[in-house]
């Protein structure tokens, strides 16, 4: 008798996207290496400018900084795993170890979606209401808004998690770079019926709950900008333009991605497949400090005044 457990029946998954390309793959290694570097250093210095400079100690750049800590958690989902993958000559992986990988990047996700959410009604606030932003936007509202972000995408997908694993696969071959859900999903001989509900609903919340709130505050700051002073429309433009561009950018990744796993797209080029589906778990955390640390004069002015002095006790004998 079979008992109803995916880890009863497969002890791992193959994945089926990866080619064989030879002795390129140390090159494709040192690449993805040099990126993975990148993301951490980026981010974790704006983390540490945030933290230390209590000019900075405001809901935006709190906000900023959980978004910051977000795209190194998603980061380390993926590279780690990406980078013994490129070396190796069988690609396969483990189903607990495929589980724990499909929580990380979609609660990685979810977070993502919903900081964008948060930090579009700070700025409708900062903009729309200034006078009111002191009382509505506090530290303790700011740092409640944050946990419970990260509390309710880490229970939702542990739902959607404990709905796979009482699965029956099977099926081993999973057509992706790393592990995806539906695409496990698509693998089970059982009964998949509330696995696709919550899926669907999954999604749904993820992606269309979060965009109300982006939508409702981007016409009020649009409206306040058209009917304002040249000044005031210079300040929105100049805080809301990474943030669209974040939000821009990773909506496409996800959509593609949405798209890839649950209609067939063959007709799409492989490589192209490919890097479409690591574009929003690459570019989002490479660009995202990139885009608001250029973009955000404190921030940018901050980091300047960090490096500076960090240069000047190197260069000062009394230091050392």
């Amino acid at each position: 008798m079979l008992v109803n457990s995916t880890s009863s029946i497969l002890s791992y998954f193959v994945l089926a996207a990866y080619v064989h390309v030879g002795p390129l793959r140390y090159w494709y290694f040192m690449l993805t290496v040099m990126l993975y570097i990148i993301i951490v250093i980026v981010n974790t210095s704006l983390i540490v400018v945030i933290c230390m400079n209590r000019s900075l100690h405001e809901p935006m750049y709190l906000f900023l900084c959980s978004l910051f800590v977000n795209e190194l958690y998603g980061s380390t989902g993926l590279f780690p795993f990406l980078l013994v993958q490129i070396l190796s000559d069988i690609h396969t992986v483990s189903v607990p170890f495929c589980f724990v990988q499909i929580f990380c990047i979609y609660t990685y996700g979810n977070i993502q979606f919903s900081n964008l959410a948060i930090m579009s009604y700070d700025r409708y606030l900062a903009i729309c209401c200034p006078l009111q932003y002191n009382t509505r936007m506090t530290s303790n509202k700011v740092v409640i808004f944050i946990i419970v972000i990260w509390l309710y995408s880490f229970v939702k997908f542990l739902i959607g998690l404990s709905l796979n694993i009482r699965l029956t696969l099977c099926g081993n071959i999973i057509n992706s770079l790393y592990c995806q859900n539906y695409l496990v999903v698509k693998l089970a001989c059982s009964d998949t019926k509330v696995n696709n509900i919550y899926g669907l609903f999954g999604t749904f919340v993820s992606i269309l709950v979060p965009l109300l709130p982006i939508l409702l505050s981007y016409m009020k700051i649009l409206k306040v900008c058209f009917s304002g002073s040249k000044q005031a429309r210079q300040k929105a433009v100049s805080t809301c333009t990474p943030h669209l561009a974040s939000l821009l950018n990773f909506s496409f990744g996800c959509l593609f991605e949405i798209l890839q796993s649950r209609f067939e797209m063959s007709g799409v080029p492989n490589v192209l497949r490919i890097l479409l589906s690591l574009y929003f778990l690459i570019l989002q955390p490479l660009l995202n400090p990139i885009m608001y640390g250029m973009q955000m004069s404190e921030i940018r002015n901050a980091c300047k005044r960090v490096f500076c002095s960090m240069l000047a006790d190197c260069r000062d004998p009394a230091s050392l």
